[in-house]
């Protein structure tokens, strides 16, 4: 019988991003259903969509060996969201690859939390899976996450940028910017020691 894969626990200076508890569903259900969380996506999520998602990112810790953090914060303790990395399977040019990726509570937005637990996962990524790229890309229209790869030293590929095929024709969140980063790219930038 093979071990269970579970999520190894990352401390920043203001974060830990750790495996998921069961206290965490429930945060992640009511933040998945505020309308300013799923503005760029198809909408808000219903409870049980939000469960089968925190299922989803348990499973791929086991299958992958990598996934989405449950992110706490130190000084309170409290659930923000997630950042991590995830498997990009839909079909575009750039599939397959890994993304690293955010979502966080409105009321933590604006405090750096995505960019300082992005760094961790991209640390993550190149160090310890030793990943040769990695990618990110969010709707044009979402500056915030867009202002967030630029910390973390992503570079855009504008011949990547894509319409997202989940997105319906027409949505204005369907047309989307693609951001790279490379292991030597992460080396060269001194990302990988701050």
């Amino acid at each position: 019988m093979s071990e269970r894969v579970t999520a190894p626990r990352i401390g920043t200076d203001r974060l830990t991003l750790r495996g998921w508890r069961p206290d965490d569903r429930a945060a992640f259900a009511v933040m998945n259903a505020d309308p300013r969380v799923s503005q760029y996506l198809l909408g808000p999520i219903t409870p049980e969509d939000s469960e089968e998602m925190v299922d989803r990112i348990e499973t791929c810790w086991q299958q992958r060996g990598y996934g989405l953090w449950a992110a706490e914060r130190l000084d309170t303790g409290q659930f923000v969201g997630y950042v991590g990395l995830w498997p990009a399977t839909f079909d575009a040019p750039f599939t397959p690859a890994v993304e690293v990726g955010w979502r966080l509570a409105p009321e933590h937005w604006g405090n750096g939390f995505a960019t300082e637990g992005g760094r961790a996962a991209l640390r993550y990524g190149f160090d310890d899976l030793g990943l040769g790229e990695i990618v990110s890309f969010t709707a044009t229209v979402n500056t915030r996450s867009v202002r967030v790869m630029d910390r973390l030293g992503m570079r855009r590929d504008p011949g990547g940028d894509f319409d997202h095929p989940v997105m319906p024709l027409g949505h204005p969140a369907r047309p989307h910017v693609l951001y790279r980063l490379s292991r030597s790219g992460w080396a060269r930038t001194g990302a990988g020691t701050v």
